[in-house]
């Protein structure tokens, strides 16, 4: 064994060797990426990475057994026999610490330990050890909110079917998730904060439903450990995902990533010296969470100085014509008049707070909610009749924006069973912005900071070119992924001219960064209101997204049939996510099921009708039980009119009397339209358009 490891290290020195002598003092650490209960790819070539003593060798030994006479291969220059556990594989940081070694993985299976450490042979200086570590199938999950949306829903308005039971049931030692924090940066980051957590009901109500239900799937069908890294952020367009090189590319943001450049170096010595914090990864950090500013919330607090006053309910995350992320105080004086309000206690209801809050009434703390996916919940706070005073009152509520519109929601009222009509506190509430958040952690100011000189940084947010991916997927790299998920497309409805190169760039863009063509598969946003019923621009970006399937190693999860016409979030996930999870058991998994929906392939022309072809027909072509209805023909002028559609031997026959010379057919073209063709597996069809 002392050989094999000797051999290791002598090797693995010629590709992560210290070119520089200097002594920078440093402690060992690794990505929090690599933590307990984390999930590695089995049979793979998996990096792991971190910091440490430039001049103290670190080693990596993992406690799984390799097959006999196994060959290993490691960044293409070594090639060695392993024939037992307790293998060691090491490298030397570079001169500023930095390391990164990869490791063999072997079949699923698990638990196992990993230690890491500096020094060599017995005179080890540090180690760090990462137990319950399972080796199976590790997905990447992210997109808009209807992939970050919780298994337990936003309630009340948006519900998960089948929630209740899929959390009861949720206990199941393989399925493990890492849920990447909010963030956005200027500069691609290499570190985050975060852990990986085992599902059960406790912690599966936070997971992305439709990232758990395909993680279920897999699992259930391939009998192996199924990690998920989950990376969204609600209301994002597929720009912020996507590095800045290869959006230069494709040239249609470069003004508004020069504009990010030059925040960039302005925000240095803006920012330089302020009292900054992480964002909170869990309930109980953002509960206690604190900027110094609690004063703020007490009745005699002198506020007369805060000339910025807004209407609420309504947005409270704009300035200088722009918005921001981050935490503001908004402070309101009330009356009480009838002392009789003051003998019991009163109920105080506000519509919700996005993204949360801290509520106090005379400087007394009655209530909040913290942590994300709280935005739309009905607030209903208890304030003891203690609290109240007769004449004059304050109430002041911290709420913190992490990203996406920031708003306060009515009606916020002080009920009472003395009165029949509550006291609306609806109104002009003074304003105060204490803490941004900036290159993904909360930089405060003190109440008396003068924001004249603070930088105009309205066009970062979570919309912003290049941010997420700065802040959310670059530092991912190089962790070895199965594949990734993909559930986005809302934030770029009516721009599909440009979403069609856009997002097979961000594909092609993710699968550069890992040096790897892991197959990506997305869901086709649903049928919505788009914008208002005469909007009709969703179905334009439902067909780019289907030409996106001319990627390579991509598939499309098709929604036609379980969209909500007023609900942008449709409740079946469990739906969406084991249709994806059909597409990855289909191609890269072995197993012989269909997985797709039809496809449009070719329209010929046959006289007067049209004869449609597709493509993953599976047993056959079905209509709905209603009848096959949405599909619209267009003679050369392109003047559609409603067709008379019906399958025959597989193929769809169009025609309209009126349209005696058909040359193109669409199908499901409007923000609403439904599914009303399948195949005999039951999946819909996509929308489409037979126009180049």
């Amino acid at each position: 064994m002392r050989k094999l490891f000797l051999l290791l290290f002598a090797m693995t020195l010629s590709f992560c060797k210290n070119e520089n002598s200097t002594i920078v003092e440093k402690k060992l650490t690794i990505s929090s990426l690599f933590t307990d209960h984390m999930v590695l790819q089995q049979q793979d070539e998996v990096t792991i990475w971190g910091e440490s003593d430039p001049n103290q060798l670190v080693s990596i030994t993992p406690n799984w057994q390799y097959e006999a006479n196994s060959k290993i291969i490691i960044d293409d220059k070594i090639d060695v026999n392993i024939k037992s556990k307790g293998s060691s594989f090491s490298c030397k940081p570079n001169s500023n610490g930095k390391w990164s070694i990869k490791i063999p993985t072997p079949k699923a299976g698990g638990p196992y330990s990993i230690i890491i450490s500096t020094g060599v042979d017995d005179h080890k200086k540090e180690w760090l050890t990462i137990n319950d570590v399972m080796i199976g199938e590790v997905w990447l999950a992210s997109g808009q909110s209807n992939m970050d949306m919780p298994l337990s829903g936003w309630m009340p308005n948006d519900s998960i079917n089948d929630s209740a039971d899929a959390i009861a049931n949720a206990k199941n030692l393989n399925i493990r998730f890492f849920k990447v924090p909010f963030g956005l940066t200027t500069a691609p980051q290499d570190s985050i904060a975060g852990e990986w957590v085992t599902a059960a009901p406790e912690t599966a109500k936070d997971f992305s439903a439709t990232a758990y239900f395909f993680a279920r799937k897999l699992q259930k069908e391939l009998n192996v450990p199924v990690g998920i890294i989950q990376s969204a952020v609600g209301g994002t367009p597929a720009e912020a995902w996507t590095s800045k090189n290869s959006l230069r590319e494709l040239g249609d943001f470069n003004g508004i990533i020069d504009q990010i450049s030059e925040i960039e170096s302005k925000s240095s010595s803006w920012f330089k010296d302020r009292s900054t914090q992480p964002i909170p990864q869990t309930h109980e950090a953002w509960k206690s969470i604190s900027f110094g500013d609690k004063n703020l919330s007490l009745f005699d607090y002198d506020d007369s100085d805060w000339s910025n006053s807004i209407s609420i309910p309504g947005r409270f995350d704009l300035i200088n014509n722009g918005e921001f992320d981050g935490a503001v105080w908004l402070r309101k004086t009330f009356f009480i008049e009838d002392k009789y309000i003051l003998t019991h206690n009163n109920t105080l209801i506000i519509g919700g707070v996005d993204d949360m809050d801290a509520t106090y009434i005379n400087g007394k703390y009655v209530g909040g909610l913290v942590g994300t996916g709280q935005h739309h919940t009905l607030r209903e706070f208890i304030v003891p009749k203690s609290i109240l005073k007769l004449g004059k009152n304050t109430i002041a509520i911290r709420a913190i924006d992490t990203g996406g519109p920031g708003e306060v929601l009515g009606p916020i009222l002080l009920k009472s069973e003395f009165k029949t009509s509550p006291i609306s506190l609806d109104g002009q509430w003074k304003k105060k912005l204490i803490a941004d958040i900036f290159n993904g952690q909360f930089v405060s100011y003190d109440e008396n900071t003068d924001m004249v000189e603070r930088p105009n940084l309205n066009i970062l947010n979570s919309n912003s070119p290049t941010v997420l991916y700065n802040a959310m997927i670059a530092p991912l790299v190089p962790y070895t992924i199965k594949g990734a998920i993909w559930y986005q497309g809302e934030s770029n409805v009516s721009r599909d001219e440009q979403y069609q190169k856009l997002f097979p760039m961000m594909i092609k863009d993710w699968r550069k960064q890992w040096n790897s063509e892991f197959p990506f598969y997305y869901v086709q946003i649903a049928p919505f209101t788009y914008g208002g019923n005469q909007q009709n621009e969703s179905q334009k970006l439902r067909n780019a997204q289907r030409l996106a399937l001319e990627t390579p190693k991509t598939g499309m999860v098709v929604t036609l049939d379980i969209g909500k016409e007023f609900n942008i979030h449709p409740p079946e996930k469990q739906r969406i996510g084991t249709r994806l999870a059909g597409l990855a058991l289909t191609n890269d998994y072995g197993k012989a099921i269909v997985a797709s929906g039809p496809l449009f392939k070719a329209v010929k022309v046959d006289g007067n009708t049209l004869i449609v072809e597709f493509t993953n027909i599976g047993t056959g072509l079905m209509a709905d039980k209603k009848g096959l209805t949405n599909f619209e023909i267009a003679g050369a002028d392109k003047n559609y009119k409603p067709a008379n559609a019906k399958i025959i031997e597989n193929k769809v026959v169009v025609t309209n009397t009126k349209v005696t010379n058909p040359v193109y057919v669409r199908y499901a073209w409007s923000d609403t339209s439904t599914a009303t063709l399948f195949n005999n597996e039951g999946l819909p069809a996509s929308t489409f358009t037979s126009e180049k």
